[in-house]
């Protein structure tokens, strides 16, 4: 009987000392979870910071241009154009060569034709070919300028 009465006392002992190294193990667990979401936070707020400059744009005074002539006989086009760059530097590029600009972007648009510019593709397709040609060098020791995209703001074809 002397027996039975030392074994509650150390069952009561055995389930205290389970109960703490559980708690001892979560409370462990739970430290790494938020250490680690601590981390993937501040990474990729950083990462957000980064990606989230805001946009460079320039925008080029509007044109009016004679179109190629299709079946209906000689039409306009009348559009404004916004470059969406790179950084600063293109912008500023850009402008210094605003001329050049100019007269390659009159000279891609004048050779379009009306009924190719109506609709959407072909709109797309005029924004794709102006991004190349602008995108080329203007002088023979400089670096291409980085456009992102080219917008209308204004386009009217009559």
């Amino acid at each position: 009987m002397a027996e039975s009465s030392g074994g509650p006392k150390k069952l009561l002992w055995v389930m205290i000392i389970l109960v703490l190294l559980s708690s001892a193990g979560a409370a462990a667990a739970i430290y790494m979870v938020l250490n680690d979401r601590d981390g993937d936070n501040s990474e990729s707020t950083s990462e957000q910071v980064a990606e989230s400059r805001p946009p460079v744009f320039l925008t080029i005074e509007p044109f009016t241009v004679n179109l190629a002539d299709d079946r209906h006989g000689t039409r306009l086009l009348y559009t404004g154009i916004t470059l969406r760059v790179a950084d600063e530097d293109t912008r500023e590029l850009l402008e210094e060569h605003m001329p050049q600009v100019r007269s390659r972007l009159l000279t891609v648009l004048s050779g379009q034709e009306a009924s190719e510019l109506t609709s959407s593709e072909g709109k797309q397709r005029l924004a794709a070919t102006i991004n190349e040609r602008l995108s080329e060098p203007f002088d023979e020791n400089q670096p291409p300028p980085e456009l992102r995209e080219v917008l209308f703001t204004e386009f009217i074809v009559q």
